[in-house]
């Protein structure tokens, strides 16, 4: 941890990875640290495992997540997969999903500069809220991809009936 003196007043500049590891253990989060800027978060969502990694860059000062889905994509799903990440991306105000051809692996990828780059901050509301994001942005695609890959759907039907909110209750 990192104090700086501003003016009549001290700083402190917490390690975002520290606060993330934190975060994962108030939810009962399997974790594997790989130093001190780099941190995976194990999380059993609503549709399947994912992999939630933290990078800190400080010379950048700047917070990256990368979520990975427990899903392979089969050879002749990738052109539809392609397809179906630019739909998605499209819809997307926040961060995007990539697929890593080389790893096969699916994957939603959001950075975010801290508050103060001076400082390198980043609050514990922030990183609730990148986690948040993540997670929820994971869950709400992962259907897709399905459809997509085991469902037979084109992306458009599989966006479109994934997108489908259901009101009241039977």
């Amino acid at each position: 941890m990192t104090t700086l003196n501003v003016g009549h007043s001290e700083v402190r500049s917490i390690n975002p990875v520290d606060m993330a590891e934190d975060l994962a253990g108030a939810n009962d989060w399997a974790v594997e640290r790989q130093g001190d800027d780099e941190l995976t978060m194990f999380i059993s969502g609503e549709y399947t495992d994912m992999q939630l990694r933290v990078f800190w860059r400080e010379n950048y000062k700047t917070l990256q997540f990368a979520c990975l889905f427990d899903l392979k994509v089969p050879e002749g799903s990738k052109t539809n997969i392609y397809q179906t990440i630019g739909m998605i991306n499209e819809r997307m105000w926040i961060g995007h999903f990539e697929f890593w051809a080389e790893e096969n692996v699916l994957l939603y990828r959001h950075a975010s500069l801290s508050g103060d780059p001076m400082v390198g901050a980043i609050s514990e509301d922030h990183m609730i809220t990148m986690v948040e994001t993540a997670l929820g942005e994971c869950e709400r695609f992962y259907p897709v991809f399905q459809f997509v890959m085991w469902g037979g759907q084109s992306p458009a039907e599989a966006i479109e009936a994934a997108m489908l909110e259901c009101v009241g209750s039977a």
